[in-house]
């Protein structure tokens, strides 16, 4: 294993202005609850201060080259998935307001699972305006090895099996298209091939179609949230991957509340749990 503790600790800061074209442009990809004029929706944070790496800086995946010179350490196996996050909501992104993102390499975690070693790097992020802190989030990326050139795509055909949302649940079905996932990436300066490269998809990464975006799913529950409960509905959002949800399919979207929680599930046509997250209202 390759020591990462010297990377354990680094910090980058960027800046942005929440600005209101680009909130609007969030809004308009995804088709969302139109909201409050004065702030922006939440999850809009995973489109502002992103970090700017120049075209010649990127990998073979789009996603910057790993050589150890930023943030991320240099791991050397190159599968990348967006496995989890918890995001605390203290204060709204207000339109206009300039904030600053402060991003601390806090653990690198290497294991050996059944398709070879898996790292798991997880970054803090914190929203900062003038006031303190906005948003604070810990992002856990993992790493993995590359696809052998016969390994079956991934993730299955659809089966036979249709979902059927539980009674008393809110459910909203979105197909997430290859325009959209065009849209998010652009909004938030993500290049990863996997999202708008079909021949690299499957052919590199062995996927059966575009994947959509982990936080594009995310998003489009915190939607599915502010829908059932109004603007800036959670003050706590946590969610997990569990399978990729692929571009031209249907992605049920399902909430369940009780008093001041609520659980928020995305899934395939056939039943397949794409992502699971928990949230806390707002009061």
């Amino acid at each position: 294993m390759i020591d990462f503790s010297d990377w354990v600790g680094r910090q980058e800061e960027s800046e942005a202005t929440v600005d209101p074209q680009l909130a609007a442009r969030l809004v308009g990809a995804i088709d969302a609850r139109a909201g409050a004029q004065s702030m922006a929706p939440q999850g809009f944070h995973w489109c502002l201060a992103t970090p700017d790496v120049a075209t010649a800086e990127l990998g073979p995946d789009g996603h910057p080259r790993r050589d150890g010179s930023g943030l991320l350490p240099p791991v050397t196996v190159p599968r990348r998935m967006w496995a989890s996050s918890e995001v605390s909501f203290l204060a709204p992104l207000r339109l206009g307001d300039h904030v600053r993102r402060s991003s601390r390499l806090a653990a690198v975690n290497q294991k050996s699972g059944a398709s070879g070693p898996l790292v798991f790097v997880e970054i803090d992020h914190q929203w900062s305006g003038e006031s303190g802190a906005l948003i604070r989030e810990r992002q856990t990326i993992v790493y993995r090895e590359a696809a052998a050139e016969d390994a079956p795509l991934a993730p299955p055909l659809p089966g036979p099996d249709r979902f059927v949302p539980d009674p008393g649940t809110i459910h909203r079905v979105v197909t997430p298209s290859e325009v959209l996932l065009f849209r998010f990436s652009a909004l938030t300066f993500n290049s990863h091939r996997i999202h708008y490269d079909l021949p690299y998809a499957v052919n590199e990464e062995r996927y059966r179609g575009l994947v959509v975006h982990g936080p594009l799913t995310a998003t489009l529950l915190l939607d599915l949230a502010s829908r059932a409960f109004g603007d800036q509905p959670l003050k706590h959002f946590a969610f997990r991957g569990i399978s990729p949800a692929v571009a031209g399919e249907p992605l049920h979207l399902v909430l369940a509340s009780s008093e001041d929680r609520c659980e928020l599930d995305a899934y395939a046509d056939d039943g397949r749990h794409v992502m699971s997250a928990k949230g806390t209202r707002s009061s």
